[in-house]
């Protein structure tokens, strides 16, 4: 049972390890909200220059790029029925940059849940040879409290690296989300400046 206990942490610190590298990449600055786009976005006074825009977006795949081009290609409806379009888009943006933080949640609880189920297997098999052999088997107890003392230290090693990352992507992903609408609502504001909403 204890074996099945750290196959189990293992495999929970490996899936954390490898969202935390893989959100780490994904949710890099340049990624989200390239520089290059801002650049092009900032000269988008017109709808002439929307093409510019638009060439731009799509030589820089990006959540960003998608939100500017999913309003451009709407230009021609009202404001309001663009703005709205332009918010579910963005949702759908928001849910992908939180891909996978949901796991890192679940590793959080998980992990010292599975050190609290170590400890319990350590206590049963530390008062199970007790009960056996007396307190005269100081190899037997030893055993016990060890597992204990690891399976608790391990659930806490995988959930406390886990939580840092969590927190800090969340973050990152709100950070992100105000950003990209305020740089999206400049564009809706300066290609609707002359029309009515």
């Amino acid at each position: 049972m204890d074996i099945l206990i750290y196959v189990l942490l293992g495999l929970t610190s490996v899936i954390g390890l490898a969202i935390i590298g893989e959100r780490a990449l994904a949710l890099r600055w340049p990624k989200v909200v390239p520089p290059e786009i801002t650049t092009a976005l900032a000269s988008c006074r017109t709808r002439a220059d929307v093409k510019m825009l638009a060439r731009v977006c799509e030589t820089r795949p990006s959540p960003l790029g998608r939100l500017l081009m999913q309003a451009a290609d709407h230009l021609d409806w009202p404001k309001v029925d663009n703005v709205e379009s332009l918010q579910t888009a963005a949702r759908h943006e928001i849910v992908r940059l939180e891909r996978r933080l949901v796991v890192l949640e679940i590793i959080v609880g998980i992990a010292p849940l599975l050190g609290l189920v170590g400890t319990i297997v350590g206590m049963m098999t530390l008062f199970g040879n007790v009960g056996e052999t007396g307190l005269n088997d100081v190899a037997k107890l030893a055993e016990g409290i060890g597992l204990i003392l690891r399976a608790t230290l391990l659930g806490l090693l995988i959930a406390i690296p886990a939580l840092i990352a969590w927190s800090y992507f969340t973050k990152k992903v709100e950070v992100f989300a105000v950003e990209m609408e305020a740089l999206c609502e400049e564009f809706i504001r300066r290609q609707y400046f002359d029309k009515q909403p």
